[in-house]
């Protein structure tokens, strides 16, 4: 098992079979890595499950993005090193496949599963370098499995799940029907500015108006943006990177709840608490209680 961890990203590698690896993200930040840099890439491929958060992809100057519950297989040579996380928030898995060093059929490791990673890379990223699945409840089982292995069983768990991940990618049968939504440059770069605007003034309530005056835009025209790029509406995504910016502190500073709702914009606790809970599904002091890092 392999990590690299910082306050705010942090990912662990294990390598389960010869080739084939799997990797946890737990990423509080804008940009990261989805693991270290891989030599001959060309040679892999990757399966990105999201979970939480939501992630752009710039895939041969293409923007896409997947949300949670969503599935994008890409050729790591053609997929940016960097990823963006517009939510400032992402939590999934990616399975990382070099073809060349992975065993050219995986039927050895239990009978029946005639598996081969070339074709299934061959299926998704022929045609296009890259594919995208939304939310399928196959591929949420799998996953939710994935993210509670007992440590005792982990290396074995890994084995048996990667294999039922790529027979039934092997079968799937809506590879011509990927989900992929190119947003145009622009928008992506206005929804960008927006939110940069939108976390220099966390602390104020903003309004769509006031905003559309400043970019010399329609409010519509900002609506669009903001939706294309993070996936929720202009007032869902204020709110939304409003608790994502307080459950950090929450976790990771002694600043009381009340000093963080004011920093936010609250200047009543009741309302900033109810918004809490309304993004993560519990009020401030029970996150803080499940969730405080002792740095």
């Amino acid at each position: 098992m392999e990590g690299q961890t910082n306050l705010k990203c942090r990912t662990v590698t294990h390598q389960v079979f010869p080739g084939i690896q799997i990797l946890y993200h737990d990423f509080h930040s804008e940009v990261a890595s989805l693991g270290q840099f891989v030599q001959n890439d060309k040679n892999c491929f990757e399966i990105i499950h999201c979970r939480e958060g939501r992630m752009e992809c710039d895939i041969e100057n293409e923007f896409c993005y997947i949300s949670p519950g969503d599935l994008l297989v890409v050729k790591r040579s053609c997929r940016n090193n960097k990823v963006y996380f517009p939510l400032k928030h992402y939590h999934g898995i990616t399975v990382r496949i070099d073809i060349e060093k992975s065993p050219k059929c995986l039927s050895c490791f239990l009978k029946d599963v005639a598996v081969q990673p070339a074709l299934i890379a061959n299926r998704f990223c022929n045609r296009k370098p890259y594919f995208i699945a939304r939310a399928n409840p196959s591929f949420e089982h799998i996953y939710s499995e994935l993210y509670t292995v007992p440590k005792e069983i982990q290396q074995g768990y890994f084995k048996v799940k990667i294999l039922e991940l790529m027979l039934f990618l092997s079968v799937f049968h809506n590879v011509d029907e990927s989900d992929i939504r190119r947003i145009p440059p622009h928008q992506v770069k206005l929804a960008k500015e927006v939110c940069q605007y939108l976390t220099n003034h966390m602390d104020e309530r903003v309004t769509i108006e006031r905003v559309s005056d400043i970019f010399n835009t329609s409010p519509t025209n900002i609506k669009v943006a903001v939706k294309a790029v993070y996936g929720i509406s202009f007032y869902s995504f204020t709110k939304a990177q409003k608790m994502e910016s307080a459950a950090y502190m929450l976790e990771y500073s002694d600043k009381s709840v009340i000093e963080i709702a004011g920093e936010h914009g609250y200047d009543n606790g009741s309302k900033f608490a109810s918004a809490f809970r309304s993004v993560k599904g519990v009020a401030p002091s029970e996150y803080r209680q499940i969730n405080k890092k002792y740095i």
